[in-house]
């Protein structure tokens, strides 16, 4: 019987040929595999639907899956033959990675398909969907077809503003609130509605190390990228007094990525007079800032910024994508007064992309209290887990993991490494299926040359994403390799 989701394989065999049918019909799914026709993942015909349509027996096609099973091409999962998922870890266009078939003893486990994605900023996206979702989505679909201002709705701004008042300690007016599609989105309206005020590009500070993400989209609109250092407690002012002319200071101080810190108390007020000083405008990145799982959640930037009293200088953008999950696609940006007629004109021009129906559903979650129980089971869910982290690669005399307070993420330090020796490790542990991140990508210049040796903030290491189902299995494969700087990467004696 056919699959409901198989894929039309179009398979031609010659039996003049002079080679066997059984290589033909391999042969034939290989070279779909490499030229992108055949994905990983995709479920292949039934052997008997496909030797009716290539004109062959059924034992033909039998001996050509098992051949490519055992070569690692193919897998048979739920009753159905498929493209081996781990085939999708390499996407290539065009081509597909050959998998290594590589026994350990006695384990006939193979090297090369994924076995845990580790790499940061995949959320634990588990139990959502409770009768709380889908009710919140049930009533936005009943209102299908209406409308909202490129603001974003009315009902879902005064939410976010009771959220981020309830959570992040900002009085927030819903006129203050603007709905962007991510945080990403929300710099590239803040950074362009700047821009045309100056009538030129921008001089935009940003950390370093830091967010590569926010970096490429200060420079993707063709601003001038200024990275200054961060210490163990996020930037420092001192150091912005070297960066003369800057228009903007991108920060993280609720929770410093990829490091961690939060930004002490006394640096914030000085900071926004810094800014006041010099008439810079403040973008904070409030990343993480709910996922704090020592103590309670630092406020967020703005809450001081309107404390001060005149205008603000505080933009503040978040989104739901750690909490909730990255494919909502729902920010939020609390915008000062001075900045909001021009950034609600270009929002005016641009128009909204965040869909009314996206936008309802959400503001009905928000209003059932459902989003601040979700965090509160997942902080106490990601703590477990940095818990697990902690434990699984203690006393390791070449890595150790850096103390966090709170996020889904955690960085590894590799000990007396440079970059060649972080490559080497982020390679091993890809070929033993664990994927992760290398700490030098964060790095505006990760030159070791470089690096002030007084200087005690890792530059080589790892980055490690505490969402995955599978985040102890990952930590067993990674530790053998950070144990042992020689280590090639093997899967032996692992599960």
């Amino acid at each position: 019987m056919r699959h409901p989701h198989d894929v039309d394989l179009p398979l031609v065999v010659n039996r003049g040929a002079g080679i066997s049918l059984v290589v033909q019909v391999a042969d034939g799914v290989r070279r779909a595999i490499e030229s992108g026709a055949l994905r990983g993942g995709d479920v292949l015909p039934s052997t008997r639907t496909l030797a009716e349509r290539v004109g062959v027996s059924r034992g033909t096609v039998v001996a050509a899956f098992d051949q490519l099973h055992g070569e690692g091409w193919l897998v048979a999962d739920q009753g159905a033959t498929r493209v081996d998922p781990g085939l999708a870890d390499h996407p290539v266009p065009g081509r597909a990675t050959r998998p290594t078939s590589t026994s350990s003893a006695g384990s006939g486990r193979r090297v090369g398909a994924s076995v845990a994605d580790l790499r940061p900023g995949q959320p634990d996206v588990s139990g959502i969907v409770d009768p709380t979702w889908r009710a919140a989505w049930r009533q936005a679909a009943a209102g299908a077809g209406t409308q909202h201002p490129p603001q974003g709705s009315a009902a879902l701004r005064a939410a976010l503003a009771e959220h981020v008042r309830v959570a992040r300690g900002t009085a927030g007016d819903p006129d203050a609130v603007v709905v962007p599609a991510g945080v990403r989105e929300g710099l590239q309206l803040v950074l362009t509605t700047l821009s045309r005020r100056a009538g030129r590009p921008l001089r935009v500070v940003v950390e370093d190390p830091g967010y590569p993400a926010l970096r490429r989209v200060v420079a993707a609109l063709g601003h001038e990228v200024r990275p200054v250092p961060v210490d163990g407690d996020g930037l420092s002012v001192e150091i912005l007094d070297d960066e003369p002319g800057a228009d903007v200071v991108l920060v993280t101080p609720g929770h410093q990525y990829p490091l961690g810190g939060a930004m002490p108390v006394a640096r914030r007020p000085a900071l926004l007079a810094w800014a006041r000083e010099h008439d810079v405008v403040v973008v904070e990145d409030d990343y993480d800032g709910e996922l704090r799982f020592t103590g309670e959640p630092v406020p967020a930037l703005a809450a001081l910024d309107r404390r001060g009293g005149g205008a603000g200088v505080v933009v503040t953008l978040g989104s739901f994508a750690k909490v909730l999950a990255p494919g909502i696609g729902v920010g939020h940006a609390l915008v000062p007064d001075g900045l909001r007629p021009d950034v609600l004109a270009l929002r005016g021009d641009l128009g909204s992309p965040v869909p009314a129906t996206v936008q309802d559903a959400l503001a009905h979650y928000l209003d059932a209290g459902a989003l601040r129980r979700r965090t509160g089971r997942m902080r106490r869910r990601y703590r477990a887990r940095r818990d697990l982290a902690a434990t699984a690669l203690a006393d390791l005399p070449t890595a150790r993991l850096r103390p966090m307070d709170g996020g889904l993420h955690g960085v590894v330090e590799l000990v007396g490494a440079d970059r060649a020796r972080e490559r080497e490790v982020v390679d091993a542990a890809h070929r033993t299926g664990v994927l992760v991140a290398g700490m030098g990508d964060y790095w505006a210049d990760p030159d070791p040359d470089l690096v002030d040796p007084g200087d005690a903030l890792p530059r080589h290491g790892l980055v490690l994403g505490l969402g995955s189902p599978d985040l102890e299995r990952g930590l067993r494969r990674l530790r053998p390799i950070l144990a042992d700087p020689g280590a090639p990467g093997t899967t032996e004696g692992l599960p």
